[in-house]
């Protein structure tokens, strides 16, 4: 893909589908013209996720009807990043787009995204103008972003979002992982630190709501910070060093008294506290640990990040090869 010409590079939009029957047929109306003009090559890649609605019926119509649509059914649901993670395996061209299957991403903004990508970037984020949700949502969403400061930077790590936009060639530094904890994003930073992020509008949600609750996000930082990083390992022995230089106080304080007033320090309530804080820090720290176990445990058990029960039409094996022959060009 070097020497691919960015002014009309061939696109692959990829969109994790849940439970998103009625308002396919509108996307895919509104994606149609965009691509167009973007790109001479291009294609949808519609990865149903587990739907409990006639989201696979949906897609099956719209690739019978249109070339450049093609489907993904999971064998169950899986979650949006191990989604993504199989549509972007699949897809054929060099730029990849990814987007929201409930036309908050609005199509519109696609231009946007790929003229920052042209100026040399790797990844670009199409950040919202502002925030779009409650309090807690919006909370959750920055220890989310908090956990991908040390990979993408304060700046762009603010500005993350899943309507993201980069060069297929990245897969390359992610093509043989396999876990069942997938984070696209920390993926990312495995190819390449030329991010940007622009902003773009959003539109409300058109139906249902967010599978991402408060809970959700916050265990998706919690299993990309364990996941993907040290950093927790780091904290527990920075809190363990924090805690030893606490007790030699404590203990330069007792013996200091005994010392030079000849009295202990009285109190069983202190010593009790004493006790439980260190208790505290013991078990955080065990806790950061069972988290890693967890993990090792998890990847020796080699569950995939997802199975596939069919596709349409074309089926994956001819998709990879597609790939490589997009990787020649």
């Amino acid at each position: 893909m070097e020497g691919e010409d960015f002014a009309k590079p061939s696109i692959s939009v990829v969109i994790p589908v849940y439970n998103s029957e009625t308002i396919l047929p509108e996307l895919t109306n509104r994606l149609a013209p965009i691509l167009r003009k973007s790109s001479d090559q291009y294609e949808l890649l519609l990865v149903n996720d587990g739907s409990r609605d006639g989201s696979w019926d949906q897609i099956n119509q719209l690739s019978a009807n249109h070339g450049w649509i093609r489907g993904i059914n999971l064998m169950r649901n899986y979650g949006q990043h191990n989604a993504l993670l199989c549509g972007i395996r699949a897809a054929k061209h060099a730029v990849i787009i990814i987007m929201d299957d409930d036309l908050q991403h609005p199509p519109e903004e696609i231009p946007r995204l790929l003229e920052k990508l042209a100026e040399g970037y790797d990844v670009v984020y199409g950040a919202p103008q502002e925030e779009q949700h409650g309090f807690w949502r919006n909370a959750a969403a920055r220890v989310t972003k908090l956990a991908l400061q040390s990979a993408l930077g304060a700046e762009t790590a603010r500005k993350v979002s899943p309507y993201r936009a980069f060069r297929t060639q990245l897969r390359d530094a992610f093509a043989n992982y396999q876990s069942s904890f997938v984070s696209v994003d920390v993926l990312l930073t495995w190819g390449t630190n030329r991010f940007a992020a622009i902003p773009v509008r959003y539109d409300p949600r058109r139906i249902g709501e967010s599978q991402y609750t408060f809970r959700r996000l916050v265990t998706h930082a919690l299993n990309m910070m364990t996941g993907f990083s040290i950093l927790p390992l780091q904290l527990a022995t920075l809190t363990g060093f924090a805690f030893v230089l606490f007790g030699i106080l404590v203990l330069a304080y007792v013996l200091g008294r005994y010392v030079i007033h000849g009295v202990d320090v009285p109190g069983f309530t202190f010593l009790a506290s004493i006790v439980i804080i260190f208790s505290g820090a013991q078990l955080f720290a065990l806790g950061i640990f069972g988290e890693y176990l967890a993990r090792i445990h998890f990847r020796m058990m080699e569950r995939p990040s997802y199975v596939v029960r069919s596709s349409t039409p074309e089926s994956l094996a001819e998709s990879h090869r597609g790939q490589a022959n997009a990787a020649h060009q």
